[in-house]
């Protein structure tokens, strides 16, 4: 499954306050008033995530753009964070003897 489909599956809850709106396609090619739409949430380029309050207004222009986004909650938002940072905290050295084990025995 790809990330845009598991995003999909996972629908915000709707008291969520604050929703966190990810632009996950490319604006080249799509409508006009798409892309006044993308423009009004302030989401210009793939992958850029804004958070915006959860109201009618902007219930509706996610309405308009839902093949283009991805709307997480709160919550999940920092999950999804949380893991990334998982992924790229810094993990300990691998130590190697290059040694032979023959060669450490004769030099006792």
């Amino acid at each position: 499954m790809s990330a845009f489909n598991k995003f999909k599956a996972s629908v915000p809850v709707a008291w969520s306050p604050n929703l966190y709106i990810t632009l996950v396609r490319g604006i080249p090619g799509t409508r006009r008033l798409h892309r006044r739409t993308l423009e009004a949430l302030r989401l210009r380029k793939c992958n850029r995530t804004v958070m915006r309050w959860n109201t009618p207004t902007v219930l509706g222009m996610l309405q308009q753009v839902k093949r283009l986004v991805v709307v997480e909650t709160e919550e999940m938002f920092k999950a999804r964070k949380e893991s990334e940072a998982n992924h790229r905290a810094l993990r300990p050295p691998i130590v190697i003897n290059h040694l032979l084990a023959s060669a450490t025995d004769s030099t006792k």
